[in-house]
């Protein structure tokens, strides 16, 4: 037998208005269409940070992560406080800085590979020259251990 819960906001008991909602890795919702369920869990971003390299490299704003490290021009690694569960997590990037200037971002693992905790990135003109952006942008998906 299935049951169904029709509310319009959903409140804590002190009915102060907010919230604390657990959802199973099962938990699933439905597509913009209708037609298809998605498992929430999987579909959300478990980390990302957004850091500038320009002068003295910091974080501007980040989600599961705690630190970040300059390594040299153009190369950064970010640290993630909610270890992975295992090193095949899916990344995203931009970097970027004035109009008219292309720029790449890339998962260093020629020499250094990625771990459950830290990721190392390298940014680039889009000649390969290394250098540092004012705007770097990553963001991983995968499993949390």
């Amino acid at each position: 037998m299935s049951s169904q819960l029709n509310v319009d906001t959903i409140v804590d008991k002190a009915g102060s208005g907010g919230s604390n909602v657990k959802m199973a890795n099962t938990s699933t919702y439905v597509s913009d269409g209708g037609s298809t369920t998605q498992n929430t869990v999987q579909s959300l971003a478990k980390s990302w940070c957004r850091w500038e390299s320009q002068g003295t490299a910091s974080v501007i704003d980040s989600f599961n992560h705690s630190s970040m490290t300059d390594n040299g021009t153009g190369d950064q690694s970010i640290t993630i406080a909610s270890a992975m569960a295992n090193t095949t997590y899916a990344h995203v990037g931009m970097a970027g800085g004035s109009s008219g200037n292309l720029a790449t971002i890339q998962q260093q693992q020629a020499s250094h590979a990625a771990t459950t905790t830290v990721q190392r990135y390298e940014t680039a003109y889009a000649n390969s020259n290394l250098y540092d952006w004012d705007s770097i942008n990553a963001a991983l998906f995968g499993d949390l251990a």
